[in-house]
């Protein structure tokens, strides 16, 4: 999309970086940017009083070792409220006896990573981004942009124009501005839907985080400060209906059948959530002074708790490219600086797509010898370490060539 300079001259410029989209990962590229004097403007259309409610709101977000350097790195993880470290991980597979456990003693007392209520990881970002020269628009939203070769003119619902050098999407999986610039998605949608909610319970977790393989799909119990966890809990769009229509007494009921005794009584704490289960890839992740970032990017399976993570790798990486042009004087949209952001984090986001996807198959309901051979597997790995360690730097988000806000380093000149 273009549209004519008649002048001949490069048109004057409001921001270096429109984001749209200041969720966990816009935000999260905006301090980036902001901190390393690329000047950020960010829209979002939920009223900020309503995102930043103290209230629990039942969802929590698992944050990799490496994501937590990135947050830490950019000045935000102190200012999160609250954080339960992750020690352990046990995968089990319906009623087997056989498991994996990855214990954080063998990291040498390093976490795998956190889990962080989204009300706390909200609060913390806001907290950051109110120290940077980040201009936060909200409630606003993106009505329509046009490029040319030397920027993006955007129009907002309000009517304001904002001219930027580039155009940031980050507007989650069902991204109206990748619809904008023309971006396709390729993908499918699961028969399952995932519950979200937390529990109190009468015993400590321990810091472990239970993967259950269940018959509709996993069953995630995921450890939170105190005595309480967040459940990320796979059922068939049907009965993930009925579910959260049910009493609070009935819901109880049919939560301790999946969630056994092992913590002892357990009772919900805050709401339930319901949201439907698809995998979703752009076709591309830039197009002209144009990039993808986070769900606007990919859609997953949540069975590995990590969709965040892969978003704040793309954060990580766009940020990266972006201050490398500018330090250099260099134009941060060329074609050439987009280029390397996408050949960066497309083969990434490709691969743990098709990761979660194998995995929720592999554990789909199946006949006694497949089962058999599914939980022998379990049972070996749990016996290998070298292949212990290789998914436990998967799950700790140090694998591959990693930005270096994901290695703990600053970009900010």
């Amino acid at each position: 999309m273009e549209f004519p300079v008649e002048t001949g001259e490069i048109p004057g410029f409001d921001t270096d970086v429109l984001v749209v989209g200041g969720g966990l990962v816009g935000q999260s590229l905006a301090i980036a940017l902001a901190q390393a004097g690329v000047s950020v403007h960010v829209v979002d259309r939920a009223v900020p009083e309503t995102t930043l409610a103290p209230e629990h709101d039942g969802r929590a977000s698992a944050i990799s070792f490496a994501s937590q350097q990135m947050l830490r790195a950019i000045g935000v993880w102190n200012d999160i409220a609250e954080s339960q470290p992750i020690l352990g991980i046990r995968v089990t597979d319906r009623n087997s006896p056989l498991h994996i456990h990855f214990d954080h003693k063998g990291l040498g007392g390093e976490p795998f990573g956190a889990m962080v209520e989204n009300r706390h990881m909200r609060l913390g970002l806001h907290t950051t981004l109110k120290r940077t020269t980040v201009r936060n628009t909200a409630p606003e939203s993106l009505k329509s942009f046009v490029t040319n070769p030397f920027g993006v003119e955007a129009t907002l619902e309000s009517g304001d124009v904002v001219h930027a050098r580039m155009l940031v999407a980050a507007d989650g999986a069902r991204s109206q501005t990748r619809d904008m610039a023309g971006i396709g998605t390729r993908g499918w949608s699961y028969d399952q839907w995932g519950i979200v909610t937390t529990v109190a319970h009468e015993r400590p977790h321990e810091g472990i985080a239970h993967e259950r393989f269940l018959n509709p799909g996993p069953f995630a119990i995921l450890p939170l400060t105190g005595n309480r966890s967040s459940l990320v809990w796979t059922e068939a769009p049907a009965m993930a209906a009925e579910m959260v229509k049910l009493g609070d007494e009935r819901f109880g009921e049919e939560l301790r059948a999946r969630f056994g005794d092992f913590l002892g009584e357990i009772r919900t704490i805050g709401p339930r959530w319901r949201y439907p289960l698809h995998l979703r890839l752009a076709d591309s992740y830039v197009a002209d002074r144009f990039a993808l970032v986070g769900d606007a990017a990919h859609a997953m399976h949540p069975i590995a708790g990590q969709g965040l993570n892969l978003g704040l790798r793309d954060a990580a990486a766009l940020a990266e490219v972006i201050v490398d042009a500018h330090r250099l004087g260099l134009d941060i949209a060329s074609a050439d600086v987009l280029a390397r952001y996408e050949r960066w984090r497309r083969l990434d986001g490709l691969t743990l797509l098709s990761v979660t996807d194998g995995l929720n198959k592999l554990f789909a309901p199946n006949s006694g010898p497949v089962a058999w051979a599914r939980d022998f597997g379990l049972a070996a790995v749990n016996q290998m370490p070298p292949v212990k360690q290789f998914f436990v730097n998967h799950a700790r988000g140090t694998v591959g060539k990693l930005p270096k806000l994901l290695r703990g380093e600053q970009i900010a000149p």
